[in-house]
């Protein structure tokens, strides 16, 4: 999962070396936190959230394949 967060992330900025996901594990469910640079951060969100929503699905469906419940948190 991780890695499918990083690689989407690592497409849409402008600064890549600055992308960073960290995995947290819950009781319930998985947290990855998405750390990009300030300058970065309206293209991983989007317009009213778009994209981020879009990245949320994608990690969402790839979990749920794997049994797994993951939440993405972009910081």
């Amino acid at each position: 999962m991780i890695e499918l967060v990083e690689y989407i992330a690592k497409a849409l900025v402008d600064h890549p070396e600055n992308v960073a996901v960290n995995q947290v594990e819950g009781e319930q469910s998985i947290i990855l936190e998405l750390k990009v640079d300030p300058e970065d951060m309206g293209k991983v969100i989007g317009k009213q959230g778009r994209i981020a929503k879009a990245i949320r699905t994608v990690v969402k469906a790839a979990a749920a394949k794997d049994g797994k419940r993951v939440v993405v948190e972009i910081i």
